[in-house]
C-alpha cells in the first residue's frame, strides 16, 4: 500500500472514474507480440518512503510498444472540485529522502608493509601460476538433470557419470567442446555451446541409481524384493537421463586479472570459481572423493584407524588464489573422516565396540548404517541402505513368481529372505540369525543377507568423533616441515594439473616449486613477574621457576568436593597450598572436604550435583567463596556443565575442575595460574602496560573485544549456536578481560545479538562490555574500540564490517548519542591453508615469524603470523585481515600490538597462536554451552538475552551469570 490510510478511503466508488483503454496499435508488419514489457521508473534507493496521500491519486505507467515507441495515452480525468492539484515542485520535495543512503563499507587497503624484525627467507606453499592473457569468454550453463519420466534425479554422484556420457555422445553437436561441471546444476565452458538443442537425451549402462526392481533387480536377477511383490528380469541395468543447458552468464576470463589487482567483483570471484571448479572435476576424473577444495584418493596408503569403524584418510586441498605476486595455486595437506571400507558386520562390530555379531545394538547400528553404499555379492552391484528388516533373515519372508513349467503361467510363492539365497547356491555362514539389510524404497523394500554385503571405500563419516579419535586423528596425521613439503610437491606432480585440457585451454601453467617469499621474525614482548622482576622468554616460552606471581589473590571460605575421582584429595590439598604459597598466593587450608555418598554414584547427574549442594550448605557457615572440584573423568565428564550452571549463574562461586592422574609441581602450577586469574589476580603482565607504551592503546581509554560464534559437533544440527564477546577491563591493562554470552540460531555464524533493544532498553552483548570497561576504568569511555572477530571467512567480510560494527556503533549511541569512539576490525582466520617452511632450516618456523608479502592479498590490508612455537607438527600461521581502521595503526604498529596479545594468555606460560581475547571469547562460549548440554532443550526464559526463532521454535536461553561472578574470568 502506498498510503497510511486505512484501506477503506480507498474503496473504488470514492475513486476518480477511470478512463478508457488507449485503442491499441496493430503490431510491426512481420512482427511477434511480446506481452510483459514495460517502461518503467529508475529503482528507488532503499531509503525512500512515501508520505501519506492528501487526496486520492492515481499511478499510470507508460506502457512500452511493440515497435519500441511510447503509446500514446488518454487524457487525464477531470479533477474532482473538491481536490486542489499539487504542484509538481512540491511533491518532488516532499519525496526526497531524508537521509542520505550509508555508503556501504569495504576491506581497507593496505597502508604499506612491515618493517621491523629480523629477516628470514622462507617458503610457502603457494605454486605461482603463469596465465596468459586472453580475451575469451566462460559461458556459464543450468543444468537440469531428470530421468526419462520427468522426474528430477536426486542421487549425489550420478551427475558427473551423465555429463561425461553426455560430452562422448554428443561431441560432435557440441562442437568437441571441453567441460567444466560442478557436479551440480552449474556448467562452464569456454566460448559459447552452439544452440541446436537445449535437451540431450543419455543413456548410462550398468549404472546403479539406488532404485530397485523396476529399474533392474539388485544382485542377482530374481533378488527377494517386497512391496507389490513383482519381479522384474533385465540381463543388465540402464537408465535414461533427461539433460537440458540453459544458458545462465557470460564472464569474461580477463576478470581473473582483477583478481591478481585485488578488484573483486561478481565477475572475478565467479571466474575464480570456475578455475577451482576445473580443479575439483579433474579430481573427480581420477576417481577422488571430493569435500569443497580437497580430494582423496581410495589409496590405503592414505587410511589411518582411528577406532569404532572410522578411518582417517589423508588427501589434499588444492585451490587458486590472487595474491600480491599474481595467481597461485595453494596446495596443502587435508584430512577428512571416512567410514571404514569392508564387511558390514566388521564395521558394526568397531563402531559399537563389541565382540560377536549377536551383541550389536540393531537400532543403533540403523542409524549407523543409514544412506551407506554398498556393494553385494556374487552380483557385484552397488546400493544405498535405507534401512533393516524388520525380522532376521530365516524369518523375513517375501512373496517370490516362478514360472510353472512349460505353460508359461507363474506361481507365486512365500520364502524367506534366507531360504531363497541358500537355493540359489549362496552359503549364509552367520547372517541367518541377524536382519537383512534393506537396499529398496519405504513402501516396496529389497533386502540383502548382511554377510553379502561391503561398504565401498571413500564414504565420508559426519558424525561426532568421539575424545580418543579426536586425539588419534591429530596425533597421526601430523608431519614434520620437510616432510609435508616432500609430500606436496609429489601430489602436484601426480596431479598432473598441465594436462587438464580446460587448464591448458585457459592459459595456465602451474611452476613446479614453492613460492618463496621474505618473512621477519619479531621480537617477543618483555614481561614482569611478582616483585618488578623480569620474565625470560625463550622459544615463545618462560617459566616462574623462583619467580612469584605478577598480582596474586587471596584464597579463603574453600572448600572442596569429590565427585567418585581416585585421588588422595588430603595430599593434593597440602602440595596445592605449598605451591601456592612458594607463588605468592595466600591459601588458607579449605573449610571442608565432601566426597560423594556411594549410593549417588548411578543417579542422574543433576541429583549428583543437587545433593553435593546440599552437603555444603547444611556444613558451611555460609557461601563459599571457591570450590575446588575433583572430576571422575578427565575429558567430557558429564558432571561439568550442570556443575559449572549451579555454580557460576545459581550462586556466583568460582570453581575449579580438575580430573587428577599425574599430580606434579608443573600440574600444580598450571591450575593455580586458573585459580588466580578467576578470583581477580594476574599472572604476568607485559612491560608495555606497565610503562604504558602500546601505540594508540596506551594513549587513550581503549577497549578491547574478542568476539567468537560456537556451533555444535557434526550431527548436532538443531543445537543452538553460542555467541560470546570477550571485553577487555581496567584500562590500560590489555591482559584482564570479562566475558557475555548468549544463544542464537543453529549454525547462524553472524552474531545476532550485539544490540538487543526492548523499549529504554538494551539487552545484547556489548552494553554490558561498555560498562563495565566504564566502571573499570576510572569512569573514562573507551574513545577508540578494536575487534578481534574470529570464525568467519572471506564472503563475510563485508558482513562483519556493516552489520556486526553497526550494531556495535547502535550500542554506543543507545548509551550516549554525542559518543563517537573510533573502531579498528580485525578478523583471524586459523582455517586456511597456508603454510610456511624455513630456507635453511628442517625446524618449523621461530616463534613471531611474521608474513605481508608476495602471498598476500594484492590489495586488502592482511598478513599471517606464527607467534606461538610450533612443536609437533607444522605450524599453523594466524590469517589476520585488518578490514576496517578508523584509529590509524601503521603495519608496524599493528603487527606489534597483535603479537604482544599472544602473550597475556592467563593460563599458560607459552605464547599462544591467535590473540588471547579471541583464545577466551571461545573459551567462554565452549563452558556457558556446557549450560545447555545436558538438559532438554527448553525455552524456559532467562534474564539474559531475548529469543530467537529457527522456523517455529525458539531458542533456548542461557542463564544469566550471577553478579558475582559477572565480571571475573570464569573461563579462564
Amino acid at each position: 500500500s502506498l498510503t497510511s490510510q486505512p484501506r477503506s478511503h480507498l474503496h473504488p466508488s470514492s475513486l476518480p472514474p477511470t478512463p478508457p483503454a488507449a485503442p491499441r496499435r496493430p503490431p510491426p508488419r512481420g512482427g511477434r507480440i511480446r506481452t510483459g514489457r514495460c517502461l518503467l521508473p529508475p529503482p528507488l534507493p532503499s531509503s525512500f518512503s512515501f508520505p501519506p496521500l492528501r487526496e486520492h491519486c492515481l499511478f499510470y505507467l507508460k506502457m512500452g510498444s511493440h515497435d519500441g515507441e511510447i503509446d500514446e495515452l488518454p487524457p487525464p480525468p477531470p479533477v474532482p472540485p473538491d481536490v486542489v492539484p499539487i504542484k509538481a515542485e512540491d511533491v518532488v520535495g516532499e519525496l526526497a529522502p531524508e537521509k542520505p543512503v550509508k555508503p556501504k563499507r569495504l576491506p581497507m587497503a593496505r597502508p604499506g608493509i612491515g618493517r621491523k624484525g629480523q629477516s628470514i627467507q622462507l617458503y610457502s606453499n603457494h605454486y605461482k601460476v603463469n596465465l596468459r592473457s586472453t580475451e575469451d569468454f566462460f559461458f556459464h550453463y543450468y543444468v537440469n538433470l531428470k530421468y526419462e519420466d520427468d522426474q528430477p534425479v536426486d542421487r549425489k554422484g550420478i551427475g558427473r557419470k551423465v555429463i561425461d556420457k553426455l560430452q562422448q555422445t554428443y561431441q560432435s553437436e557440441l562442437s568437441n567442446k571441453d567441460f567444466a561441471y560442478d557436479g551440480e546444476k552449474s556448467l562452464f565452458t569456454i566460448g559459447a555451446l552452439p544452440q541446436i538443442n537445449d535437451e540431450f537425451t543419455v543413456v548410462l549402462e550398468d549404472v546403479s541409481t539406488g532404485k530397485t526392481a523396476a529399474n533392474g533387480s539388485p544382485g542377482v536377477n530374481d533378488s527377494p524384493v517386497g512391496g507389490d511383490r513383482k519381479r522384474v528380469r533385465r540381463p543388465y541395468q540402464t537408465k535414461t537421463f533427461k539433460v537440458e543447458l540453459c544458458f545462465a552468464a557470460k564472464i569474461p576470463m580477463s576478470a581473473i586479472g582483477q583478481v591478481i589487482r585485488g578488484e573483486e567483483s561478481e565477475n572475478s570471484l565467479e571466474a575464480l570459481r570456475v578455475l577451482d571448479i576445473i580443479l575439483r572435476q579433474h579430481s573427480a576424473k581420477q576417481g577422488c572423493l571430493i569435500v569443497r577444495q580437497s580430494f582423496f584418493q581410495n589409496n590405503p596408503s592414505n587410511f589411518v584407524d582411528l577406532g569404532g569403524g572410522v578411518t582417517g584418510c589423508r588427501g589434499f586441498h588444492s585451490s587458486f588464489r590472487g595474491t600480491q605476486s599474481g595467481l597461485s595455486l595453494n596446495m596443502d595437506v587435508s584430512t577428512t573422516m571416512i567410514v571404514k571400507p569392508g564387511p558390514v558386520i566388521d564395521f558394526l562390530i568397531a563402531n559399537q565396540k563389541v565382540n560377536d555379531p549377536g551383541r550389536i545394538d540393531w537400532k543403533k547400528a540403523k542409524h549407523a548404517l543409514k544412506n551407506l553404499r554398498i556393494k553385494t555379492t556374487p552380483a557385484n552391484s552397488e546400493f544405498k541402505i535405507i534401512g533393516l528388516s524388520e525380522r532376521n533373515c530365516k524369518e523375513q519372508t517375501f512373496l517370490l513368481k516362478q514360472r510353472n513349467g512349460s505353460n508359461g503361467d507363474c506361481d507365486t510363492v512365500e520364502i524367506t529372505v534366507y531360504d531363497y539365497f541358500v537355493k540359489k547356491g549362496i552359503e549364509l555362514r552367520y547372517s541367518g540369525d541377524l536382519p537383512c539389510l534393506n537396499v529398496g524404497r519405504p513402501k516396496r523394500p529389497t533386502y540383502f543377507p548382511i554377510e553379502l554385503c561391503s561398504l565401498v571405500p571413500l564414504q565420508r563419516y559426519t558424525k561426532a568423533l568421539s575424545t580418543l579419535q579426536r586425539s588419534s586423528l591429530v596425533e597421526k596425521s601430523r608431519q614434520k616441515p620437510q616432510e609435508r613439503m616432500t609430500v606436496l610437491n609429489d601430489a602436484l606432480q601426480h596431479s598432473n594439473y598441465d594436462s587438464d585440457p580446460m587448464l591448458r585451454a585457459c592459459g595456465i601453467s602451474i611452476a613446479p616449486k614453492f613460492t618463496q617469499v621474505d618473512g621477519r621474525v619479531l621480537q617477543a614482548p618483555k614481561m614482569k613477574a611478582g616483585n618488578g622482576e623480569d620474565i625470560i622468554t625463550r622459544n615463545g616460552r618462560w617459566n616462574f621457576v623462583h619467580k612469584k606471581l605478577f598480582q596474586t589473590c587471596s584464597v579463603d571460605k574453600w572448600a572442596a568436593v569429590n565427585f567418585s575421582a581416585r585421588c588422595d584429595i588430603q595430599n593434593l590439598i597440602r602440595d596445592l597450598i605449598r605451591n601456592a604459597s612458594a607463588k605468592g598466593i595466600q591459601m588458607e587450608r579449605p573449610f571442608d572436604v565432601f566426597e560423594e555418598s556411594p549410593s549417588m554414584r548411578h543417579a542422574p547427574v543433576s541429583r549428583r550435583v543437587d545433593s553435593m549442594f546440599e552437603q555444603i550448605k547444611s556444613k558451611l557457615p555460609g557461601a563459599p567463596r571457591f570450590l575446588l572440584c575433583l572430576l571422575p573423568e578427565r575429558k567430557n565428564c558429564e558432571i561439568y556443565g550442570p556443575w559449572k550452571r549451579k555454580c557460576l549463574a545459581e550462586f556466583g562461586i568460582v570453581t575449579q575442575c580438575l580430573a587428577p592422574t599425574r599430580v606434579n609441581d608443573n600440574y600444580l602450577l598450571n591450575l593455580l595460574m586458573k585459580i588466580n586469574a578467576k578470583l581477580g589476580g594476574l599472572n604476568s603482565l607485559l612491560q608495555i602496560e606497565a610503562s604504558p607504551a602500546i601505540p594508540h592503546v596506551s594513549e587513550v581509554p581503549t577497549l578491547i573485544l574478542g568476539m567468537d560464534v560456537s556451533h555444535g559437533h557434526p550431527g548436532q544440527s538443531d543445537r543452538p549456536s553460542i555467541a560470546a564477546v570477550v571485553s577487555s577491563r581496567q584500562w590500560p591493562y590489555i591482559s584482564k578481560y570479562r566475558a557475555s554470552v548468549h544463544t542464537q540460531s543453529p549454525r547462524l555464524e553472524m552474531m545476532s545479538s550485539l544490540f538487543k533493544p526492548r523499549g529504554n532498553e538494551d539487552d545484547g552483548l556489548i552494553r554490558e562490555s561498555l560498562i563495565d570497561f566504564y566502571t573499570s576504568s576510572g569512569k573514562r569511555k573507551p574513545d577508540h574500540i578494536i575487534i578481534f572477530r574470529d570464525g568467519v571467512s572471506e564472503s563475510q567480510f563485508v558482513q562483519v564490517i556493516n552489520i556486526e560494527l553497526d550494531q556495535i556503533i547502535e550500542a554506543c549511541k543507545f548509551l550516549d548519542d554525542k559518543w563517537s569512539p573510533k573502531f579498528t576490525v580485525i578478523v583471524a582466520q586459523k582455517n586456511h591453508h597456508t603454510k610456511f617452511f624455513q630456507a635453511q632450516s628442517p625446524d618449523n618456523v621461530p616463534p613471531g615469524t611474521i608474513v605481508d608479502n608476495k602471498v598476500c592479498h594484492p590489495r586488502n590490508f592482511d598478513f599471517y603470523m606464527c607467534a606461538h612455537a610450533g612443536m609437533i607438527g607444522t605450524t599453523r600461521p594466524t590469517h589476520y585481515h585488518v578490514l576496517h581502521d578508523e584509529i590509524g595503526f601503521s603495519a608496524d604498529d599493528m603487527q606489534e600490538f597483535v603479537h604482544s596479545l599472544s602473550y597475556v594468555y592467563q593460563r599458560s606460560t607459552t605464547a599462544i597462536s591467535v590473540v588471547a581475547p579471541i583464545c577466551y571469547a571461545h573459551l567462554a562460549a565452549a563452558q556457558v554451552g556446557t549450560f545447555l548440554k545436558f538438559e532438554e532443550m527448553s525455552d524456559a526464559s532467562s534474564s539474559q538475552g531475548g529469543h530467537t526463532s529457527v522456523g517455529s521454535a525458539p531458542v533456548p536461553e542461557l542463564p544469566r551469570l550471577h553478579e558475582k561472578v559477572r565480571t571475573s574470568m570464569f573461563f579462564c
